[in-house]
């Protein structure tokens, strides 16, 4: 008894909530599935036989594909940019990038309706000054586009910590073999580097799979399973959940696919190395170099000029969806905040409460898995990783069809949010909680110990100290992540819950964009200035790029 006593006992806890609120869902997900009044596998007789469901399948795949490898054109020549060459306020431009995780899919898919869509001000300036009109947003093209600005940072991350560690020594071996710059570059960095940049890769093929907000609202005419399963648990409220389920089933199988490949094609093209010198920095001066941090530039521009749109948009006159850009009014800020507190109310008071439970939570899960090692915690670990191989939007609806009736009746409820919250971002702040723990000696808490202090004192008064700043980390980025969750908040909510992601959606499939510029910049504020602050004054490191 004294050695399950206290961590046997706590994680028996996590595990047994880890079952509650993330495997009996699931479970209850599947077996829903197979319901049906043809019998058990009617869900997905008809999935097959319904030419629009294959469809949809068939340009899940392909969009994923498409967005994957534009934003590897991206992502990587950004990279290599920051981490080979030199130039003015390269620590700011190496750095913007990632700001751009944190900001609302929902955010920037509306701004580039303001500026590039039916309406948009760039728009109806290249109309009116050169009669070019460009295409629509609301096709393929606008939706690549969209997604290739929002996701590539995830390949520009791993591209750039993969160059970060190469050896400079391979380089010179080759060019003195005769090879000139750019061959040395496809023949020896890209191969090198390739791992890093496949499983990044895969990452973002899994997000394009899951994505809700841009999907919906630009991919209207375009069938994908996203869409398809929202649009089935909106059409089957009430009724039967088999055909939302076999779609949020098929999703996950196409996830857990990509991941498998992923895992397959990492371990035959790993390459190991001894840590080296990483070639030194080159002053821009050639025109190709010019060039690479020109590109560089149209790419940070591009991906921040949603920010700066839908602040403006915010403070200028509109009807319905269109903005008489060059007026100015404060009609849509005071809308905002003397009738429509409510979602701002919300979202704060719910991404509050998930940001204390779930670091709280990936606290004390993090350390039962790195320090408490054991077959529980190893089975802890599988669980709390479970949210990462399926969508917001099966989340959401798996939550609901498990707590909707039975032992525990959540749905409709503040209280269904919050665990929504919780389960769909614990992974990323128990894997950020937990970096810092593998630098922590044994030794520290057997010093303790040895001093009169328990076991259980110990962790709160010695190890949580130490790991302050990988917590404040997690803390910082499950709040940003939280306040811009709508994939799985827009499944669950009910009446007097909706939040301000939900809101900013609403308003823009409305076609009110003032509104909606109204909530994206509030949304905007709320999140950015305290990351800010967090960064400016608490020292607190979300990312590196060094």
């Amino acid at each position: 008894m004294r050695r399950f006593l206290p961590w046997g006992l706590l994680t028996v806890v996590c595990i047994a909530v880890n079952i509650v609120f993330v495997l009996y869902p699931l479970l209850t997900l599947a077996s829903n599935s197979f319901r049906g009044a043809d019998g058990g596998l009617a869900g997905f007789a008809e999935f097959f036989s319904r030419p629009e469901h294959l469809q949809a399948l068939r340009n899940t795949v392909v969009l994923g594909l498409v967005v994957t490898f534009t934003a590897t054109l991206v992502g990587v020549p950004f990279a290599y940019v920051v981490a080979r060459y030199d130039f003015p306020f390269k620590g700011l431009v190496a750095l913007l990038p990632i700001a751009t995780i944190i900001i609302p899919e929902v955010i920037i898919c509306q701004s580039w309706l303001l500026a590039i869509g039916n309406n948009g001000f760039l728009t109806k300036a290249l109309r009116d000054l050169t009669g070019v009109e460009l295409p629509s947003l609301y096709e393929w093209g606008g939706m690549i586009f969209v997604m290739t600005l929002v996701y590539y940072t995830y390949i520009y991350l791993g591209a750039l910590a993969a160059l970060r560690g190469f050896d400079g020594q391979l380089e010179e071996a080759s060019r003195s073999l005769g090879r000139t710059s750019f061959e040395t570059t496809l023949r020896v960095v890209v191969p090198t580097i390739a791992p890093a940049i496949l499983v990044n890769a895969m990452v973002v093929f899994t997000l394009v799979v899951g994505n809700f907000a841009i999907s919906i609202i630009l991919g209207k005419r375009i069938p994908l399973l996203s869409v398809q399963t929202y649009n089935a648990f909106v059409n089957e409220m009430g009724g039967s959940p088999t055909m939302q389920s076999t779609l949020s089933l098929v999703m996950m199988a196409l996830v857990a696919l990509v991941l498998v490949v992923q895992k397959w094609g990492v371990e035959r093209r790993i390459v190991q190395m001894t840590q080296g010198r990483a070639p030194a920095s080159v002053r821009v001066t050639s025109w190709q170099g010019v060039a690479l941090a020109g590109f560089v530039l149209v790419v940070v521009v591009l991906s921040f000029l949603p920010l700066a749109t839908v602040f403006a948009a915010a403070f200028t006159e509109s009807r319905g969806p269109v903005v008489r850009w060059g007026t100015f009014s404060l009609v849509g800020i005071e809308q905002v905040f003397i009738s429509g507190l409510e979602p701002i109310l919300n979202s704060l008071t719910f991404a509050s409460l998930a940001t204390i439970v779930g670091i709280a939570f990936a606290i004390l899960a993090s350390y039962l898995i790195v320090k408490q090692r054991s077959l529980a915690t190893q089975l802890l670990d599988y669980l709390v990783v479970l949210p990462l191989a399926i969508s917001g939007t099966v989340l959401g609806i798996a939550l609901v069809q498990s707590f909707n009736s039975g032992f525990l009746v959540l749905t409709g409820t503040a209280t269904i949010m919050v665990v929504t919250y919780v389960v769909r971002r614990l992974p990323f702040s128990i894997r950020s909680a937990s970096s810092s723990l593998y630098n922590i000696p044994d030794s520290i808490e057997e010093a303790s110990i040895s001093l009169g202090v328990s076991p259980l004192m110990t962790f709160p008064k010695v190890v949580v100290p130490v790991m302050w700043a990988s917590v404040a980390s997690a803390f910082v980025l499950m709040w940003a992540t939280t306040l811009s969750e709508l994939s799985a908040s827009v499944v669950v909510y009910g009446g007097g819950l909706e939040t301000l992601p939900i809101a900013i959606f609403r308003q823009v499939d409305s076609g009110r964009m003032g509104a909606a510029s109204a909530y994206g910049a509030v949304l905007v504020t709320i999140i950015v200035v305290p990351v800010a602050l967090a960064v400016k004054f608490f020292r607190v490191k979300l990312f590196s790029t060094k």
